[in-house]
């Protein structure tokens, strides 16, 4: 708002100068781009991310699958729970164990999987996640996980976008500034020599 006020107050002012105007109109194009160019920069990457990662969520949906596993032992050395970044819907905490399960086709497979289940003394029969070769995966990322990255990805460019213009506008500014300065101080190194002097400019 700020903007056009300046645009519309230097228009006919009659102190203006050549460097308000512009300065003026500085103001204006970088409020137009960050109340219009970011948002639409920060929706055309947050669409083209949650594309991406609905892409990779099918992916792992197709690449990894649930089975069951018996517990052998609590994981050695591994901390008691640890999470899985790439759920958002599943907030429980997961523990390590070794474990032996079996493979797609058939063979049995052993090693240290996480698990969601409380129940991890020997013996207990917990649910893991592995690739199609029955090999320990983590859990396929999920689809709100994927929209919830999307979305912080198009949140942080629009932020960044509106950064950038408005580090931009300043140092335009500071440029402006800086010439008008110049000019000044080349007009008054003009004047100098005769200031003060008695009939100066008659």
């Amino acid at each position: 708002m700020r903007a056009v006020t300046g645009v519309w107050r230097w228009r006919r002012n009659p102190l203006r100068r050549a460097t308000d105007r512009r300065e003026a109109w500085v103001a204006l194009a970088a409020l137009l781009l960050m109340v219009l160019a970011a948002p639409a920069l920060g929706w055309v990457c947050g669409s083209l991310t949650d594309n991406a990662l609905q892409e990779s969520v099918r992916t792992q949906q197709a690449q990894r699958h649930a089975t069951t596993a018996v517990v052998v032992r609590r994981a050695p050395d591994a901390p008691h729970f640890v999470s899985d970044p790439e759920v958002s819907s599943e907030h429980a905490p997961q523990t390590l164990v070794v474990a032996r399960w079996k493979a797609p086709d058939g063979t049995n497979r052993h090693g240290t999987v996480s698990t969601l289940s409380r129940k991890t003394r020997p013996g207990a029969v917990v649910e893991i996640w592995t690739d199609l070769d029955g090999r320990p995966a983590l859990r396929p990322m999920d689809a709100p996980t994927a929209r919830t990255h999307a979305a912080l990805a198009g949140f942080g460019v629009a932020l960044l976008t509106v950064g950038l213009v408005e580090g931009g506008r300043r140092l335009i500014v500071w440029r402006m500034v800086r010439k008008r300065y110049n000019r000044i101080d080349r007009a008054w190194a003009a004047a100098g020599p005769d200031w003060g002097r008695t009939g100066t400019g008659s």
